[in-house]
Parts: structure tokens; C-alpha cells; sequence
């Protein structure tokens, strides 16, 4: 096995080549904020909240897609990154309709947990006040696409574990959506199995179990367990 050296937040590390800096600092136990990353799946770097400074590029890069070099210096936590997380959950909450209160997600979203953790209290952008469509087409689950982030976790749960491909992204820009199928109504899409893996990995509530509440979705996150470990003991079905 190749072992590189790096540092991160100047602790000397020695990690696997091919490790993604995310792995290493993880292993080393330290925290880089995520939020579309889900151990299991494919990372596609997309919220960028795990965004870190390595030393020599001008630019921050995703620690979860950015593979660990040798002699790569990193660090996770600097007043420019804070700033930058902080600004990103900002702009998340201000492109969709996050309004807590009446969410059947709060107290158990993802993403008011890292409003919290980045110390976000309120936005500095206009609220866009999407009015993207709702489907509850489905005999047991629905989706309102105005609480979605686009993590795509979904998709990927779905289509790695599941192995069904019921979604995908369509659109640009502002007119981005996530779709069932060829864009049909949930409740059309054959290749659904009903499965509800991808309603466990939504962190946000946006795809949810009629008739839920609080305490029940809370209860349904302990599935989490099962796609997280789904690839290391096999259990994907494909």
C-alpha cells in the first residue's frame, strides 16, 4: 500500500495514495463541515461547504472530491473559509423556501444544523421564493422541490445502492429541478421500488413520507446506518 505524507492544519498525517483529503482529515478527526458528501456514495463535490485551502493554488477546493498529494499542506478552518461557509448556507436558504418553522424537517435538517454550525443566523441575500412544483403523485412519498439543495444525495442513493435510477438533475441556472424518471410525476416512474432510501438521504426534508412528523423522521434517520454501510458489506443491488 503507497502512503503519502501531508499536513493538515499543521499535524503531520500519513494517509493511503488515493485518499481523498476529506478521508484523511476524517481519519486524523478532524471535522471538515459537509453537507452533500455521504459515506457510501460517490462524492461529486457539490455543496461546497467542504471547501479547503491547500498551499500553492489560488483557489479553495473541495476536500471531499480532492485527492491528497505528497507534501500537500491543507488547511480546513481559516477566516476566509469560515466566511465562505458561512455565505454559502446563506445563499442555500435564501434560493429555496427554508422556512423552519413549518417544516416538517426541523429540528432533525442537515441544513439548520449547519446554519447553527457555521453561525448563520440570518441571510444577507434576497429571498428568491422559488415556486417550483410539488409532487405527491406517489401512494407513500412526496417531494417539494423548493426545499431542495440540489446535494443530489438522492440521486446517487438511489441509483449506486438502489440501483433503480428514479432521479436526476434537469435544467440550468435558476431553472434547475430534481426529476423523477423522464420528468413524470413520481408516482408514474416504474423503476420506483418504493424503497424510500432516497427519503433517508435527503438532508433537508425536501423528499419526505406523507403524513410524517417530527418525531417520525426522526426515527427514519437511524436507516442512515444502512446506506452508509451498504458498500463495505455488499448490500447494494448491483
Amino acid at each position: 500500500m503507497a502512503v503519502v505524507t501531508l499536513k493538515i492544519n499543521d499535524r503531520d498525517l500519513a494517509v493511503e495514495a488515493g485518499a481523498t483529503v476529506l478521508e484523511a482529515a476524517q481519519a486524523a478527526g478532524i471535522h471538515i463541515p459537509t453537507m452533500c458528501h455521504l459515506e457510501g456514495i460517490t462524492d461529486v463535490g457539490a455543496c461546497r461547504l467542504c471547501l479547503v485551502a491547500i498551499a500553492g493554488i489560488p483557489k479553495l477546493l473541495p476536500a471531499c472530491v480532492t485527492q491528497v498529494s505528497e507534501g500537500m499542506k491543507v488547511l480546513t478552518h481559516t477566516p476566509e473559509i469560515e466566511e465562505f461557509r458561512r455565505m454559502t448556507v446563506e445563499m442555500l436558504f435564501a434560493e429555496g423556501n427554508h422556512i423552519c418553522s413549518v417544516c416538517v424537517a426541523n429540528g432533525n435538517c442537515e441544513l439548520q444544523d449547519m446554519a447553527i454550525e457555521v453561525g448563520m443566523d440570518h441571510t444577507r441575500f434576497f429571498y428568491q421564493f422559488p415556486q417550483r412544483e410539488v409532487d405527491v403523485s406517489h401512494d407513500r412519498f412526496g417531494i417539494d422541490r423548493n426545499r431542495c439543495i440540489f446535494c443530489t444525495r438522492c440521486v446517487r442513493v438511489c441509483d449506486e445502492i438502489e440501483g433503480a435510477h428514479v432521479w436526476d438533475m434537469a435544467g440550468r441556472g435558476s431553472q434547475s429541478k430534481i426529476i423523477a424518471g423522464l420528468d413524470q410525476p413520481w408516482g408514474e416512474v416504474s423503476a420506483c421500488t418504493s424503497c424510500g432510501k432516497c427519503v433517508d438521504a435527503c438532508p433537508t426534508g425536501a423528499i419526505f413520507r406523507k403524513g410524517s412528523t417530527v418525531a417520525e423522521m426522526q426515527r427514519d434517520r437511524a436507516k442512515l446506518e444502512f446506506i452508509v454501510n451498504a458498500r463495505k458489506n455488499q448490500e447494494w443491488t448491483r
